[in-house]
């Protein structure tokens, strides 16, 4: 088993940071336990009760109130179904599934038969991109469309330049922790600055064990399952997955998919009304 906090203290702390970025939900926010061959797992639901069910994925290290809090648009249209996902946030199962498996898409599967859903469309960003497009691979029957969004797993970034913007400037965050250190350390990943997504990311390099593996890369044959309706949206100063080899390499390989590289934005997307207004029309789009 492992956790995704360091003490008792830290876990206090990843906890209200969850329930702030709950608290900028719109409208009400259900949460349920779902039992899966894991464990129990817990999922939130917001947005329209009457409407249909879009399945989205949050980010490494957050969580599902963090995702759903920057989805408020979409909640006009969709019942918003955010599972926390396996050893990524502090109210997700306390595991780390493997990798080079489908165990993710057994996760999932399990959680749409225990939420009474058959085939849903699905929505994964970054590590949550991973995992929805592994799940879609794995079981295609179960996607009805499939929207990525920044997606870790489908093109890789340049070891030398992570190194040198990104786990550098994490040593010496960590071991002198001012603010000057948290934007020299956030500004690579950062399109927009936003206070409450700095200062949980500041706390969630303290009090989270870091998790070192790396998506593996889809191989064609795993992309070319993908039969259902596919939308990649990359960005265009991600140096973690860069936008134009993530969208380029979808497209390449899965002629019917849709893609577009954000001009601007790096691997972390505005936080801003405008860019959620106009992500939230994208993707209507594609899902309705």
């Amino acid at each position: 088993m492992a956790v995704t906090w360091k003490n008792d203290v830290a876990r206090d702390r990843l906890e209200s940071w969850f329930d702030r970025f709950r608290d900028r939900i719109l409208g009400s926010v259900e949460s349920r336990e779902v039992p899966t061959r894991y464990g129990p797992n817990q999922v939130l639901l917001a947005g329209r009760t009457d409407g249909p069910p879009l399945v989205c994925l949050h980010a490494m290290r957050t969580g599902s109130a963090f995702l759903v809090a920057e989805l408020s648009p979409l909640l006009e249209r969709f019942r918003v179904v955010a599972p926390d996902l396996p050893g990524q946030s502090v109210r997700g199962l306390q595991v780390k599934l493997p990798l080079t498996d489908d165990s993710h898409a057994r996760w999932l599967g399990d959680l749409l038969d225990g939420l009474g859903l058959g085939a849903v469309n699905l929505f994964g960003v970054s590590w949550g991109g991973f995992v929805a497009r592994q799940a879609a691979s794995a079981a295609p029957e179960r996607v009805c469309r499939l929207a990525l969004l920044v997606p870790a797993g489908i093109a890789n970034g340049s070891h030398w330049k992570g190194l040198t913007k990104m786990a550098l400037p994490m040593i010496r965050y960590r071991v002198w922790r001012t603010e000057r250190n948290l934007r020299r350390l956030l500004d690579p990943l950062f399109t927009t600055w936003d206070p409450d997504w700095a200062g949980y990311t500041g706390d969630a390099i303290r009090d989270m064990p870091f998790d070192f593996r790396i998506p593996p890369l889809a191989t064609d044959d795993e992309l070319r399952r993908l039969t259902m309706p596919v939308l990649v949206l990359g960005a265009a100063d991600d140096i973690s997955f860069p936008g134009a080899a993530v969208v380029g390499r979808v497209r390449a390989i899965v002629p019917h998919a849709d893609g577009e590289v954000i001009a601007g934005c790096k691997h972390c997307p505005p936080t801003t009304p405008e860019f959620r207004g106009w992500l939230a029309a994208k993707l209507a789009a594609f899902f309705e």
